[in-house]
């Protein structure tokens, strides 16, 4: 059986979604995309994943941002307002009669190509926008049993080349990672930095705690999580230590506990990396105090 940070609880309700391609709906078996398009062809895509928690779209605006971010950076022209794409998935949402515990996937690529290229100025067509709304409410097994794992030696990119804070299409590499890991019996990759340091995951991103503290990476090789800024913020509002900064596997293997962040899963703990168990040390698990706190900021942001 698949476990794993986006393990989800099968619900039946999925198999008759419909899903917004370009604003127009199509039945989940009949949704499909020319093979000439960007993001098919070359991985020419940006895009967004949000939960909807009771009618409300959860940190709308910094998925927005980031989406915004990586489309401006990858030189993709959006069509629209984060006013009129937010419609666009209230639309899709509306369609589908659904209200909570579901996850938006929106997917924003070039366009069309006249003929399988690289290059952007073979685009004939405006971006390709898909948006699917699933029911997708986060394996309880998973947050009890925890995660394990493998230490890949695939390394995050440096910012120079494909700058890992952006959320795009081309994921072949975290793939290797995750491959990497599962062949070694492992749920998931842990990723090192190209100096060596822990960096992140291959779909989310970690934390250690050590005496009391919470350390992440710096951030300068790790994807741009909102989760991952949102338990960086609950700390600063909750007076814990928490420290972006380089740290190995050495402090790694010594922590007191460990954990992954993400917008599907939340916190998710960490039981084993590379065969060394992770075992809470404390009295009290920070961890599951912060999980707490991360979900009442979910609640206050899903209030009318």
């Amino acid at each position: 059986m698949i476990h794993g940070t986006h393990n989800a609880e099968a619900d039946a309700r999925n198999e008759n979604v419909w899903i917004s391609i370009n604003g127009d709906f199509f039945q989940r078996d009949e949704a499909k995309i020319s093979v000439f398009d960007s993001g098919y062809l070359v991985g020419d895509g940006v895009w967004e994943g949000i939960r909807l928690h009771h009618g409300k779209l959860v940190f709308i605006d910094d998925h927005l941002k980031r989406l915004w971010t990586a489309a401006q950076a990858t030189g993709i022209k959006l069509p629209f307002t984060k006013s009129e794409l937010i419609t666009s998935i209230n639309s899709t949402l509306s369609k589908n009669e659904m209200h909570d515990g579901v996850h938006v996937r929106i997917m924003v690529t070039r366009g069309i190509k006249k003929t399988p290229s690289q290059d952007p100025r073979l685009t004939v067509s405006g971006p390709n926008v898909v948006i699917i709304a699933e029911y997708k409410k986060a394996s309880n097994e998973t947050k009890a049993k925890g995660i394990t794992l493998f230490t890949s030696s695939f390394r995050r990119g440096s910012p120079d080349y494909l700058d890992p804070k952006l959320n795009c299409h081309s994921k072949l590499h975290e793939v290797q990672a995750l491959i990497q890991a599962i062949e070694a019996g492992a749920d998931e990759a842990l990723m090192l930095d190209v100096n060596g340091f822990v960096s992140t995951c291959n779909a989310t991103n970690f934390f250690i705690v050590k005496d009391g503290e919470v350390w992440t990476s710096t951030g300068a090789y790790c994807m741009n999580g909102i989760t991952r800024q949102k338990v960086i913020e609950i700390c600063a509002k909750n007076k814990i230590p928490c420290h972006q900064k380089n740290f190995s596997l050495y402090d790694t293997y010594g922590a007191d506990e460990a954990f992954v962040t993400g917008t599907f899963g939340g916190l998710t703990p960490v039981t084993k990396i590379d065969g060394k168990m992770i075992e809470n040390q404390n009295d009290l698990s920070l961890r599951g105090n912060l999980d707490r706190l991360y979900e009442e900021l979910i609640a206050n942001e899903s209030k009318p």
